[in-house]
């Protein structure tokens, strides 16, 4: 008799005790294959491992799951992304499914309902938690508006944004990025000077309202 194929997941949460109960719940339906609590480091795992099926959490410490995601797709379009989170926000759920996201899922939505999501997205579909299908119209919308400024940035310059955002000195954004304190400043002069900020309350509140960084 053959058997049962079980998806290989990567599980990315930068709460402990959530990426511990995901794997609980998960392990006699899917082959857990790591986890991990930061962005950075999803990005690097998923690229070396290929699991079938990411699930992300949106806010995640030096690398939102937005962004991650987006790297994931751009090198392995075939990977399946899930956002697995607390928002509701419409224009948060239309920036994942734009990043490449297949599935965003509530983290109040019951076990039953993450393995669907799962199937799902493994079927080619996309998922959207049946709580949020009341966002339809807004989604919609939201998915037509043009794009931020934030495309005028490139890779490394978001993540430099994010952790200046995160309150991170300039210091320990080298440190994390492997980059001169020196660089960084440059790298922050001209996030500056491309979005037209004027000073560090500025950067804060445009890597909110970007969804770089989340309350």
């Amino acid at each position: 008799m053959s058997q049962v194929y079980m998806p290989r997941v990567l599980i990315a949460d930068d709460h402990a005790l959530v990426a511990e109960a995901l794997t609980k719940f998960l392990s006699p339906h899917c082959a857990v294959v790591a986890t991990v609590h930061d962005g950075r480091t999803l990005v690097q795992l998923v690229e070396r491992l290929q699991p079938d099926v990411v699930l992300v959490d949106v806010g995640m410490p030096l690398l939102n799951g937005l962004d991650a995601t987006r790297r994931i797709k751009r090198v392995l379009p075939e990977v399946k992304v899930i956002c697995l989170t607390v928002s509701e926000d419409s224009g948060i759920v239309a920036e994942a499914f734009r990043c490449g996201a297949s599935g965003y899922l509530l983290k109040t939505s019951g076990l039953s309902e993450l393995l669907e999501a799962i199937r799902c997205v493994m079927h080619g579909r996309l998922y959207i938690s049946r709580s949020l299908k009341g966002l339809a119209s807004l989604l919609v919308a939201e998915l037509e508006s043009p794009h931020s400024t934030r495309c005028d940035l490139t890779d490394r310059q978001v993540e430099v944004l994010q952790l200046l955002a995160e309150g991170h000195s300039m210091k320990e954004a080298g440190a994390v990025l492997n980059l001169t304190t020196r660089t960084i400043a440059f790298h922050k002069y001209r996030i500056m000077n491309t979005l037209n900020l004027h000073n560090d309350a500025e950067v804060i509140q445009y890597a909110m309202r970007e969804h770089i960084v989340f309350s």
